[in-house]
């Protein structure tokens, strides 16, 4: 990593609240919906949010490239090796589009296949999450800082996050099988990541597709407090994989 980690990812979360900015413009209109050729879909605040934070990027660290899933999507992905930027800039869009705030904008740093930096901003509830693995993790609302570290999950059982716009039930129901539950919360985008940094939730397990550029900021931000996203079969997950498609996975808090 560069050699001030730490300023560097306050620069990073100052070009996230900056996308943000630009994604909360087109939030307040009448936005139009269209669809990629994978039928998921993309409106004006993604491409402008993209647009913003490349440029940004290319500012702030010219040497280093970026994935970002806009560009992706369209064919554009440059060559990585061990150092890159792997960005979705509005990660959520069926929140954007249900207009429920829990959209957000990612941005993360992967060194060597891991994700070392990561900022997780949701604009429309001005909350911003952020780590350096190695230096902790933060979580800013209302103007206020605080430091946040994962959890043990509690004795009287743990809290479960899932996905409020992609449904997985039955392997969900199989995997929590014989745990020890005591709450169910839904949570969109990223920020179900973020709640287990947060010691909001204790396990997320996800059944469904999704691609590096949508966990690998939160996935970050779990790291830098103490925990872990790790693949089924127990490897902590990573990143640059051929296709940038993730296997199912489980973000958890402290062992």
């Amino acid at each position: 990593m560069c050699p001030d980690p730490q300023q560097l990812c306050e620069e990073i979360a100052a070009l996230a609240r900056e996308a943000g900015k630009v994604i909360l413009d087109v939030y307040a209109t009448d936005f139009a919906v269209d669809n990629k050729a994978d039928a998921s879909p993309v409106t004006l605040a993604d491409e402008r949010a993209e647009a913003v934070i490349l440029a940004g990027l290319a500012r702030i660290a010219p040497d280093i490239p970026a994935i970002s899933e806009e560009a992706a999507s369209a064919g554009r992905i440059p060559d990585v090796t061990d150092r890159f930027w792997l960005v979705d800039p509005l990660d959520g869009t069926k929140e954007f589009i249900g207009r429920n705030g829990e959209f957000t904008v990612n941005i993360a740093l992967v060194e060597h296949g891991e994700p070392v930096l990561g900022v997780v901003f949701a604009p429309a509830l001005d909350r911003l999450f952020a780590g350096v693995v190695g230096a902790g993790a933060y979580v800013e609302e209302k103007g206020v800082r605080s430091a946040i570290t994962c959890r043990r999950a509690p004795l009287e059982g743990c809290t479960v996050v899932s996905s409020r716009s992609h449904g997985s039930e039955a392997p969900l129901a199989d995997f929590l099988a014989g745990r020890r539950v005591a709450r169910s919360v839904f949570a969109g985008s990223s920020l179900k990541l973020c709640l287990i940094a947060a010691c909001e939730a204790d396990i997320y397990p996800r059944f469904g597709r999704t691609m590096e550029w949508d966990i690998a900021a939160g996935h970050a931000v779990v790291r830098a407090a103490g925990g872990h996203v790790r693949t089924l079969e127990g490897s902590e997950l990573r990143y640059a994989k051929p296709g940038l498609d993730n296997p199912h996975f489980v973000a958890s808090g402290l062992d």
